[in-house]
């Protein structure tokens, strides 16, 4: 059983959709820390050639605060949201798949969200339902109670609880997970490595890479975006 673990990011890019095609079971990492400079309650779109923060605001955001405990700021959420869409109808006027994103994008961005991870995840849940993805989703703070551990130990652990002898990460735990202790514990690791992905975002500009995975939605067909999502390797 194939496994991956990320905290629930919102639009994520491309590389974040490959990691869940790959697992079996993906858990949202929700029960750790917020990190406000990360993508937990942001992403970027492409607006006029260049790649652009979209960011929802969040009420006393803080880094010592965990994702599900952290707040949509319901002041400044209503102004948010028309903006947001003000900004994808002008900027992917062009774009050949928009009538089939913006009713995703008006499921997912209602009207008064209140959490962040919850924000985050049904986004993640729109986009693999949309693209026929396979995988289950759980939420860490619903299933797992080991909040107490850390680093390896609480992944190692969730492979434990939840019978995986898999674990998939992104490129960026290399240098925080061992590949012996992970052996010993039953369970094999690799990293997800993407290959270059190009497509055309019909504006006669140069590409603009790693953007919010509703770019690639908008420029393409949900067939194509799978055949994206199998550009990748293990190692």
């Amino acid at each position: 059983m194939r496994l991956a673990v990320m905290q629930p990011y919102l639009f994520p890019y491309l590389g974040y959709f490959q990691l869940m095609r790959a697992a079996d079971l993906f858990v949202a990492y929700d029960d750790v820390a917020f990190i406000k400079q990360g993508w937990i309650a942001r992403n970027r779109l492409n607006i006029r050639g260049e790649a652009a923060l979209f960011s929802v605001p969040v009420q006393a955001a803080s880094s010592f605060r965990l994702i599900c405990d952290t707040r949509v700021c319901p002041r400044q959420y209503p102004g948010w949201r028309e903006n947001f869409f003000k900004t994808i109808q002008a900027n992917y006027a062009r774009a050949p798949f928009r009538h089939r994103v913006l009713p995703l994008l008006e499921a997912v961005f209602g009207p008064s969200p209140e959490g962040v991870a919850e924000l985050a995840l049904a986004s993640l849940l729109a986009v693999r339902e949309l693209l026929g993805l396979s995988c289950r989703v759980e939420r860490s703070s619903a299933l797992y109670d080991n909040s107490r551990l850390g680093g390896q130990e609480r992944i190692l652990d969730i492979c434990r609880q939840s019978g995986a002898t898999i674990y998939i990460n992104a490129p960026g735990g290399a240098a925080l997970y061992d590949r012996e202790t992970f052996r010993r514990n039953g369970v094999e690791l690799f990293f997800l490595e993407s290959a270059p992905v190009v497509y055309d975002q019909h504006l006669g500009l140069p590409f603009v890479p790693n953007l919010s995975i509703i770019d690639v939605l908008m420029h393409n067909a949900a067939e194509r975006v799978r055949e994206f999502l199998d550009q990748h390797s293990l190692h």
